[in-house]
């Protein structure tokens, strides 16, 4: 048995999600042994037994938190701050958290100069995987097919030449917040305006019109590849947290070859960014159906819904083995 303490919380817009996946890890973890302790990222002090039960009761919803009420929560957080307490008391830090603060590497580089083992990448991986622009460039650099894309601000020209339909997204944002399908160019300033809202830097990426898919990755083992099938043209924030409303379907009813080549291709983008533990990679079929990959999650929901438990149930990896899994690579990093 452990001491685990469960970061989660956070003041992005996937607060609630992170919540949401912190109420099953924490139920995990529990139901294998080990002490764990829920810390929210906005509150100095370790949650008690009725304040946990009461964050992490709460269902994710169908829409992001307001960025005021966000606003507001990040005012409270200080993350040095916590590292420095009672988080440093335990022997593994298991990360639930989502967004640039939970995954872009800055909680991730506290706890590596405290000497904190931590479950997932590393401070540098994180920061290059939640960066959509750079992460592509790596996928492009190792030969990984990942849809053509442009960094905002861009020429008109050139934006004409990338194409219609255009997918317009906060680079360093996860669960599709701010995301635009755009199939107008009269309605450019509103999608950039709308991811701008979330994050400095934008993307504009050649929208795929074939279907979704998406594989886990584990220890180094590419695990089983889902499919998902969205009621609109994209797998938005409300499809993602509404349970029925959008099919996951796993094991994904395809090919072997396509198979292969997708579980190839996910370890492959883990590896080009070199990460370590665990991730998720997402990809859509071109055209003429060859899958290109859209990005990877370092940190990968965790809620009754998400992809990354699915995807190793397909393996026989059940949600609580894989947790176990998780934390046990965690462990094996401590001092």
């Amino acid at each position: 048995m452990a001491r685990i303490a469960v970061l989660t919380g956070g003041s992005t817009p996937e607060r609630t999600v992170a919540l949401a996946g912190a109420a099953q890890v924490s139920a995990a973890l529990r139901a294998r042994g080990h002490d764990v302790t829920v810390f929210d990222t906005i509150e100095p002090e370790p949650l008690d037994p009725e304040l946990e039960q009461q964050r992490l009761g709460r269902a994710v919803g169908t829409r992001p938190p307001s960025l005021a009420g966000l606003r507001e929560l990040e005012a409270r957080e200080d993350l040095p701050a916590l590292v420095a307490g009672d988080l440093g008391r335990h022997d593994a830090v298991f990360l639930v958290l989502h967004g640039r603060q939970g995954e872009g590497g800055e909680v991730q580089e506290l706890l590596e100069a405290a000497g904190i083992a931590f479950t997932g990448s590393d401070a540098r991986s994180s920061r290059l995987a939640m960066d959509k622009d750079k992460s592509k460039r790596r996928f492009r650099d190792a030969g990984i097919p990942t849809p053509d894309w442009l960094t905002w601000p861009a020429r008109q020209p050139e934006i004409e030449e990338l194409g219609l339909p255009l997918i317009v997204k906060p680079s360093r944002v996860g669960s599709t917040v701010g995301l635009t399908l755009m199939s107008d160019l009269l309605d450019l300033d509103s999608a950039v305006g709308k991811a701008l809202t979330f994050d400095d830097d934008v993307i504009l990426e050649r929208f795929l019109p074939g279907r979704e898919y998406t594989a886990g990755v584990l220890d180094g083992q590419a695990l089983g590849v889902g499919e998902i099938v969205s009621p609109g043209r994209i797998f938005d924030f409300h499809s993602k947290y509404t349970p029925g409303r959008a099919q996951e379907l796993f094991p994904a009813e395809i090919g072997l070859d396509l198979e292969e080549r997708l579980r190839e291709l996910a370890l492959a983008a883990h590896e080009a960014l070199a990460l370590r533990d665990f991730s998720r990679v997402d990809f859509r079929l071109d055209a003429a159906g060859n899958p290109c990959c859209l990005e990877v999650n370092t940190l990968p929901g965790m809620t009754p819904t998400s992809l990354l438990p699915q995807s190793a149930a397909v393996f026989g990896i059940s949600f609580a083995e894989l947790c176990n899994r998780m934390i046990g690579l965690a462990l094996a990093r401590a001092p």
